[in-house]
């Protein structure tokens, strides 16, 4: 099977370089285009390096209101500059792409020139959707540009024409691309999953912002995406790992050594054999990224193991952590380390590393079994996931209950899959619709803009998705095109402690922490002694929540936020062609 390890050598050996800030050189250090791409082995050689653009996973940079660091991201805390140049405004790729689209035809074999063609079409529609959800409207370029070209000066297009030219070149991705299942290449099920993806994105993205005046509505998108889920949910022939059973599975799904085939549609290789490694596992066990840490919210979220929720017991608000874990949705205790847990293949019991993870609950999702000796740095090689199965299903449902087309069919060949894999009770539509969940109404910790008669199994569904793709990159833009950009403004807390003094994490009876007054000398068996207002911070002084964040709230700006700045050197380079985004001031006089 080829792999992308491979591909990524193969790459570098035929010294393909493209510049990630011009549209005008060539992405050939040595070679003409004119005389390459005659043969499927160029072709191939060729687009090897498109695969680079995919992220080697969301897990390092997941940190918004489900994930916490040391340090707030400068999109939580008013912290964007607008760049002179960068700042995600590369188009080094996209020329890369149309490079390949305008000399394909050297190749005289049809068929081998036309799945090269559906490619790198697909990796345009992944380009451009990535564009879109960070600056909206972009200007579209469909072919290499040389230096004096007029198009370079182009104003923007609007973001309805560029996602109509994402529906072409993804249509043409779906209908071209083999159908054979391929855990490292492009297959049809991969574009019909990126389908998927940004039409979910743009169709929830115009109904939440108000966006209207346009050929298309959001609603047509949705049905779009509903349309693509649909088809890979009935004739893909993938499905979602179940394991060695419920209390495991959805945890042992992001620590194979190769991706699980039934569930993982897309994944990014790694290899041990030839030095290939990523920092999942050292991520969670170590302090050098930042001490990673889920907060309360998304904790009190995840469900009771009945399917009753948590946050309707009483006492929830105050609940010492090691009943807050108990009989609940076993996802939970296989993303985070509560009470009893093990690392795979140890029998030595693990409380959360307060000193590891900032807010107490300590990810485990990604750290690979102990017999893979990855806890040092770069040293994990476990594949990772980039596109799988489960995220169609969420679309599918997500796309069905915005557009009022869900019905309990469509739950159950989606949502119900899901939950199966970890024993947890079927989402039943007719009662979240009777009884939306107040705490994710609530805009402390919910979604406050979800309103209409599916309001309730529209929560339901985002409870579903934030829970299992946890960590995978989806969080920031899932909250940008749901309007929900005031939730990085809420607290971001940790677990609960009701004094100064001894802690027993996991109810076992002996102290694993003890919180010290400045200046005590504690008479304690725990292990670890934490200095309050020092070492830790508590929200109300001497107990409370741990608030790593109490004097560094986040700061939100609705009229502004939810698009990055256009770099001012591009600007000035179009003569002002290029207008900047609302409420993005860089002085320029056009």
């Amino acid at each position: 099977m080829k792999k992308i390890l491979w591909i990524l050598t193969a790459c570098g050996a035929l010294t393909l370089a493209s510049c990630e800030e011009w549209l005008d050189k060539y992405p050939l250090a040595q070679m003409s285009p004119e005389t390459f791409f005659s043969n499927e082995n160029e072709l191939q050689a060729f687009s090897n390096q498109f695969y680079v653009m995919f992220p080697a996973g969301g897990i390092y940079s997941e940190y918004w209101d489900n994930i916490i660091h040391n340090d707030l991201p400068e999109e939580m805390r008013n912290g964007r500059t607008i760049p002179a140049s960068g700042g995600g405004w590369s188009w080094g790729d996209l020329r890369d792409i149309n490079t390949l689209l305008e000399y394909s035809g050297n190749c005289t074999d049809a068929e081998v020139r036309t799945h090269y063609d559906a490619l790198a079409r697909f990796f345009r529609a992944y380009f451009y959707f990535e564009k879109v959800k960070r600056f909206g409207d972009v200007p579209w370029y469909a072919k290499p540009l040389g230096s004096a070209d007029p198009e370079l000066k182009r104003p923007r297009d609007s973001r309805e024409y560029v996602m109509q030219e994402m529906i072409k070149d993804i249509d043409y991705a779906i209908q071209n691309l083999p159908t054979q299942h391929d855990l490292y290449r492009i297959t049809k099920w991969t574009a019909l999953a990126l389908k998927s993806r940004f039409c979910l994105f743009e169709g929830t993205f115009r109904k939440y912002h108000g966006i209207n005046g346009y050929d298309h509505d959001w609603a047509w998108y949705l049905d779009q995406a509903a349309k693509a889920s649909e088809e890979f949910i009935t004739n893909s022939g993938y499905g979602i790992y179940t394991g060695s059973g419920t209390n495991v599975a959805y945890r042992d799904l992001f620590v194979s050594e190769q991706a699980q085939e039934i569930e993982v549609i897309l994944a990014r290789d790694y290899n041990k054999s030839l030095g290939v490694f990523h920092n999942a596992t050292f991520y969670s066990l170590n302090t050098s990224y930042g001490r990673p840490g889920l907060t309360r919210k998304i904790v009190d979220s995840y469900l009771m193991a009945d399917g009753s929720r948590f946050t309707d017991r009483t006492g929830w608000e105050t609940m010492e952590f090691k009943d807050q874990c108990q009989n609940r949705d076993p996802r939970l205790a296989q993303s985070i380390r509560t009470p009893g847990y093990t690392r795979i293949g140890s029998t030595e019991k693990l409380t959360p590393d307060l000193v590891t993870s900032m807010t107490g609950y300590q990810p485990i999702k990604f750290v690979a079994p102990v017999s893979f000796e990855s806890d040092g740095y770069n040293l994990s090689y476990t594949d990772l996931p980039i596109f799988r199965s489960a995220e169609v299903y969420l679309n599918f449902a997500e796309a069905k209950a915005e557009l009022g087309t869900l019905t309990q069919e469509d739950i159950n060949i989606s949502i119900k899959k899901l939950r199966d894999r970890v024993g947890m009770p079927n989402l039943d539509l007719d009662e979240a619709n009777a009884n939306p969940d107040p705490y994710l109404s609530d805009p402390k910790t919910g979604y406050p803009n979800v309103s209409g008669p599916n309001k309730g199994v529209i929560l339901e569904i985002r409870r579903e998705r934030t829970i299992e793709l946890l960590q995978e990159g989806f969080r920031y833009y899932d909250i940008i095109r749901w309007k929900e950009g005031k939730a990085f403004e809420q607290p971001l807390l940790g677990i609960y402690i009701p004094a100064k003094g001894e802690y027993d994490l996991d109810g076992d009876g002996t102290p694993d922490v003890y919180f010290a007054s400045k200046g005590e000398t504690p008479s304690t068996q725990a292990k670890l002694t934490l200095v309050l207002d020092q070492d830790i911070v508590l929200s109300e002084g001497t107990y409370g929540y741990v608030s790593p964040h109490k004097n560094n709230p986040g700061e939100w700006n609705e009229e502004r936020d939810y698009f990055y700045p256009i770099p001012t050197d591009d600007r000035s380079l179009t003569g002002g062609a290029l207008t900047q985004n609302p409420g993005w001031n860089d002085g320029l006089e056009f």
